[in-house]
């Protein structure tokens, strides 16, 4: 059901519709074209940095807004200003946000901010419980969701001693909060660590302990296979948990640079029937609400599908979803402003989710048959760069193609040539 704090008709959208991205970055850009493609408006984002190919849009407001450095106080300091402003002008204001802690904190805020914006993201104490990624493998275990064999261990105990030779190597060690994680700076910091041996565990543990960090560390089998095994799907639930839509694909390459690391860069447009009844089980036993993102992998080894996590927020890629046919900005609308019941619907399409050239395709993906594949679809027309609005301004096209042809040198120095590295 709407917010009926915030009532408007589908005829006075274009009037009084007002999105508003927090952060500037490829995810708010793709919700600005959708929401300008289906009601003609402007999105208004708020950052703390001028990231020129969103601000150079005629799709956006861009503001550039310190606050946002400032932490949650400040953060929630200018939203009360900006919600009251556009309150009075007689907006309907719809906040979004593209980071982990960009939805912790509208989702703790929630209730107040309701007061002057349409708040697409589930209770705190829902969002809190299954972003702990020991409770999220609890849920899995519950419900028959396959997922990596794993162990946590609590950084905030300063006398935990790891039995480090016990476990079998290599394995895969990952902060389980990701928001509170997210928002720490120390030497050595990574998004997630590739642990080969006891001494490496004991290091890492130390060295998330000694910065800080006082969540667990969870550390998994690591399940073997290139990014070409990991598979990226978002769902879209009603109020009641039920998916109204589903998209994903095969992950063709991730980014491999250490700030950014395991974030797709291309996605293959594929079907997997498993996981997508397994999210739907998901999402219904939980009452989740709105947009969903899972991160799994294909375990050669037994064959199965591995969930790792669900993302309570768009991803950076959700542009996918609208590739395959179901307009993003639009399902938020239609659930959380209007009401209105969203048909069931399968978004997959013919088009490459890509945000790198042909040519990083060619030199980094070593399948010889998916580099072929995935290649093709560029010659056809089908690859789809999110930034690649054709209405847009020349200087953010100028932008968009020079954040395009970087990634080349960012893959030649984080991958190389992997078909020369096979050749020797």
């Amino acid at each position: 059901m709407p917010d009926t704090r915030h009532t408007v008709t589908e005829s006075e959208l274009a009037d009084r519709l007002v999105p508003v991205a927090l952060g500037g970055e490829i995810m708010s850009y793709s919700f600005a074209r959708c929401f300008f493609e289906a009601y003609g408006v402007k999105t208004l984002v708020v950052s703390a940095v001028d990231v020129r190919v969103t601000s150079a849009s005629r799709l956006v407001d861009y503001r550039v807004v310190p606050e946002m450095a400032q932490g949650d106080d400040a953060v929630m300091d200018y939203l009360r200003r900006l919600g009251a402003e556009l309150s009075v002008a007689g907006k309907i204001a719809l906040i979004f946000g593209s980071a982990d802690w960009h939805a912790r904190i509208l989702s703790v805020n929630k209730e107040e901010l309701s007061q002057w914006f349409v708040v697409p993201y589930n209770d705190f104490e829902l969002l809190d419980e299954i972003t702990q990624k020991e409770r999220f493998y609890e849920i899995c275990e519950e419900l028959g969701i396959d997922y990596p064999r794993t162990w946590t261990f609590d950084c905030s105990d300063r006398d935990l001693v790891i039995d480090a030779d016990s476990f079998t190597y290599p394995l895969i060690a990952k902060p389980s909060n990701s928001a509170r994680y997210d928002l720490m700076d120390f030497p050595g910091k990574e998004k997630v660590y590739e642990v080969h041996d006891a001494a490496d565990l004991v290091r890492i543990f130390d060295l998330l302990r000694d910065a800080g960090y006082d969540r667990e560390l969870v550390v998994q089998d690591f399940i073997p296979g290139d990014d070409a095994a990991i598979r990226s799907l978002t769902t879209f639930s009603d109020a009641n948990g039920e998916v109204r839509v589903v998209s994903g694909g095969q992950v063709v390459l991730q980014d491999h640079s250490p700030a950014r690391i395991g974030n797709p860069m291309c996605i293959l447009p594929e079907r997997v029937e498993p996981i997508i009844e397994a999210a739907k089980r998901f999402c219904r036993h939980v009452g989740y609400r709105g947009f969903g993102n899972f991160d799994i992998k294909f375990d050669e080894r037994d064959g199965k599908y591995k969930f790792f996590e669900i993302n309570t927020r768009p991803g950076r890629n959700t542009f996918y979803v609208a590739q395959g046919g179901a307009n993003i900005a639009k399902l938020l609308v239609d659930e959380y402003v209007l009401g209105k019941e969203i048909p069931y619907q399968e978004a997959y399409g013919d088009v490459l989710y890509t945000c790198v050239p042909a040519r990083v395709i060619k030199r980094c993906v070593p399948d010889p048959d998916l580099r072929r594949r995935v290649l093709a679809m560029y010659r056809a027309g089908k690859a789809g760069y999110p930034y690649d609005w054709k209405g847009d301004t020349l200087m953010h096209k100028v932008w968009a193609t020079i954040t395009y042809l970087h990634q080349i040198q960012k893959f030649d120095r984080y991958v190389g040539d992997v078909r020369r590295e096979k050749a020797h």
